[in-house]
């Protein structure tokens, strides 16, 4: 039986257009409910090993991927929530003046000069989109807990995301997100 499976995001929606972007991640529903990633106390959480690489790995995404800038996030016991935003700037810190034009040192991007015009980039700069980022998230947070010695771990399939409209929106976000661990009712 082939069904097709329905698409999370918005359809003809450029995911790699400036804005915030409201994203959650789960584990694999073979460990929901389950604190993988540690316990809430008081009201805070409180992270242990595997928390602590989900937390390192985020932080090295926006290292990584210099258009992105995290805003409010938390680690939860068996998920996680973030605000990115996405930038387009020239102020990006990996770029090279080629004598031709500025271009990222990115995997993607091309280092020769067909148009010798300091105003002219016949290589536009190339954005990755939110589901890319995520997905080097992901890979690279499971091997680091694959390295850690949890060989079975592993996240849900895909992701959960909005595109934040409205700056009344996102301060509702943020203070979701800030009062999530206070919310949480733990299994």
């Amino acid at each position: 039986m082939n069904r097709e499976r329905k698409g999370n995001r918005l359809k003809n929606y450029d995911y790699s257009q400036p804005g915030y972007y409201f994203i959650t991640i789960c584990v694999h529903p073979n460990f929901k409910g389950n604190n993988i990633f540690g316990t809430i106390k008081n009201g805070k959480m409180n992270l242990n090993k595997y928390g602590e690489i989900v937390s390192k790995q985020w932080l090295w995404i926006a290292e990584r991927y210099q258009h992105i800038i995290l805003d409010e996030w938390i680690i939860m016991p068996d998920h996680f929530h973030s605000i990115i935003k996405i930038v387009h700037t020239k102020s990006d810190k990996n770029t090279v003046e080629t004598g031709c034009y500025t271009v990222g040192t990115g995997r993607d991007l091309s280092l020769h000069c067909n148009n010798p015009s300091p105003n002219k980039n016949p290589f536009p700069r190339k954005y990755k989109p939110l589901d890319q980022i995520i997905g080097a998230f992901k890979t690279t947070s499971s091997k680091f807990i694959h390295l850690s010695g949890y060989n079975d771990y592993a996240w849900q399939r895909s992701y959960y995301d909005r595109i934040v409209r409205d700056t009344n929106a996102l301060n509702r976000i943020r203070e979701y997100i800030i009062d999530n661990p206070g919310n949480f009712k733990q299994k």
